[in-house]
This record gives structure tokens, C-alpha cells and sequence, in this order.
């Protein structure tokens, strides 16, 4: 069993860059002027001569990452997930996936565990805005292990990535030495007969330890980690419909557009079957620390574990009724 870590993902993702560029001088990294804080600092300490800083112009970034890929290098440009994916959409979509180019976006300090920044700098749109542009590939790593796996397949990976990074130190769930990375394939972490909880990112660890209080209840819940929301594994989760009686959805990110809808259209195409939409509610975060607006917005255990409960109960109530 691998060392458990509390590693911030995108401390995981400077690493993994620095690492895979020893082995691929095609990599090449472009920030705009937040290095230190999406620690592609890593990389630039390693390799100078293929680090950018493109300033605070992140449209501009988007744009060079694309000429840079025409050339036949491998760009990643990194900045946050609300300048990256959302101030650059127009770039990412017309320079990048229209043409389909091999460039790798990576937004950092995503979802409301950016804490203090507040609203302005808790992107929880991006998500949404990458998986609607065609061509594009959105990964949403859980832990450090996962993350240094997902950008080596992302940089193997032939055309357009977008890569979540958070903020908050999280602690590893997965084994390195066993840990298997597929783009486009989810994985189950628990198995369980009653309910189903497929998270994504930072809240599948938070999934684990509500699944560990709904034991105590005599719940079985079965765990899915999809770390790719697009592709998404349609199998996995068609099983899941299959099996169990209700799914929960469980991201930092808006409900609207994000992991649960797209869980929502494969279910109700195939096996319609009630899905709960645990996220934000359609609203702006807030200033606070991580963990306090995690327990505010009920992105932590306690809370999931608690939604998960209200919905079962509800449920529960609505057949007893004879309804």
C-alpha cells in the first residue's frame, strides 16, 4: 500500500509535468504569470528554456499554445479554471478543438475549495463550459496519485485536454502501486447494492466517508469515481442504474451542466431511474475557508451523508404512503 498523501492536485500536476518532460521534449508550458500559484514553477525550475510566462493575457496564451501546437509541440497552458476555461472559452474553442490541435488546458483553483479568493476566482462553470465544445477530453482527477496518471495520459493523449486542478490539500485514496488510469473509464472504489454515489474530483473522498456513515445505517452504497467526465464511461454507470434503486451525483461544481446532468441524459436514455444532483445549487460561492464553505455548500461527508438520507427518507415516506 502506497504512503497516504495530502497533496494539493495542483501541486500533483507540476510534478507530473516536470517529470514526463525528461522523457518527451515536445512538452512545453505556458502560464500566465500564476506559476507559483498553479505550480508550474515545477516545471520552469526544470526546464526553462520551455517555459512561457504569457502575462496576465490568457486569451493570448490559449492562442500561442495553439501555434505552438502546429509545430508539433505538446502545449500545456495552465492557468485558473475561471480565467483558463472561462476567460479563454472563445480561444479554446475556435483556435483549439475547432481545429482540433494537441493542446492540454489546465484550469487550477477550481469549485469553491479555493476558499478566500471568493466568488469571483470559485469557478464552478468550467466543467460545463469544457464539455459542451466538441473535440474536447475533461478530466477531473480525485487525489494526487490519479492526477500525475491523468496528465501523463492527457500529454499521450492526441488532441484537446482540459485538466481540473484544486487547491485544497486532499488525501489520497488510491495505491500507486496498483492504481490504473483508463481515459474514459470510471472506477468503482466501494461496491454496494442499495444506492449509488458517482462523484468526481475532490468530493470522491468526501463520497467515501458518507458512505461509511450510511453503512452505520444499514444503507449499501456503491462508490463511483469518474475521473473523466468527457468521455464519459456509459457502461459503468448503466450497470449502476441497473442495480441499484437511486443514484447521487456529488461535485464541486454547478448542478447545471456538470457531472450530474451528463449522468442524467445516459440515465434517462437507457434506464430511467431517479438521480440526485448533490453540487451547487445555481448560485455564487462565497469567501470562507475550504473546509467551512465545503460544509456550508454539503460537499463534505456530513452533508452528503445527510442529503443522501433526506432523499432515501423522502423516498421511503412516498411509497409508505401508498402513493
Amino acid at each position: 500500500m502506497s504512503k497516504i498523501l495530502k497533496k494539493a492536485t495542483r501541486e500533483s500536476f507540476g510534478e507530473a509535468l516536470a517529470e514526463i518532460a525528461q522523457f518527451n521534449e515536445k512538452i512545453v508550458v505556458l502560464d500566465s504569470d500564476l506559476a507559483a500559484a498553479t505550480k508550474t514553477k515545477i516545471f520552469k525550475e526544470a526546464f526553462a528554456d520551455r517555459f512561457f510566462n504569457c502575462g496576465i493575457s490568457e486569451c493570448n496564451m490559449i492562442g500561442v499554445g495553439a501555434g505552438l501546437a502546429t509545430m508539433g509541440k505538446i502545449p500545456f497552458v495552465a492557468s485558473f479554471a475561471m480565467f483558463s476555461a472561462g476567460r479563454g472559452f472563445e480561444q479554446i474553442r475556435n483556435s483549439v478543438a475547432y481545429p482540433n490541435l494537441n493542446v492540454k488546458i489546465a484550469g487550477s483553483h477550481a469549485g469553491i475549495s479555493v476558499g478566500e479568493d471568493g466568488a469571483t476566482h470559485q469557478c464552478c462553470e468550467d466543467i460545463a463550459l469544457m464539455r459542451s465544445i466538441p473535440n474536447m477530453v475533461v478530466l477531473n482527477p480525485c487525489d494526487h496519485y490519479e492526477m500525475k496518471a491523468a496528465v501523463k495520459s492527457a500529454a499521450d493523449h492526441m488532441g484537446p485536454v482540459y485538466i481540473r486542478l484544486g487547491r485544497l490539500a486532499v488525501e489520497t485514496i488510491n495505491d500507486e502501486k496498483t492504481y490504473k488510469f483508463e481515459m474514459g473509464k470510471g472506477i468503482t472504489l466501494k461496491d454496494g447494492k442499495d444506492i449509488t454515489i458517482i462523484a468526481t474530483g475532490l468530493p470522491v473522498r468526501e463520497a467515501l466517508l458518507a458512505a461509511t456513515l450510511l453503512e452505520n445505517d444499514k444503507i449499501s452504497a456503491r462508490v463511483i469515481n469518474i475521473h473523466t467526465i468527457k468521455p464519459l464511461d456509459r457502461e459503468i454507470i448503466l450497470k449502476a442504474a441497473a442495480e441499484t434503486s437511486q443514484i447521487f451525483t456529488v461535485e464541486e461544481h454547478s448542478i447545471i451542466g456538470g457531472l450530474g446532468e451528463a449522468v442524467c441524459s445516459v440515465v434517462c436514455e437507457k434506464i430511467p431511474k431517479r438521480v440526485q444532483r448533490i453540487g451547487i445549487n445555481d448560485r455564487f460561492g462565497q469567501s470562507g475557508s475550504a473546509h467551512d464553505l465545503l460544509a456550508h455548500y454539503k460537499l463534505d461527508a456530513k452533508g452528503i451523508y445527510q442529503t443522501i438520507k433526506s432523499k432515501i427518507g423522502w423516498r421511503s415516506n412516498y411509497y409508505d404512503n401508498g402513493r
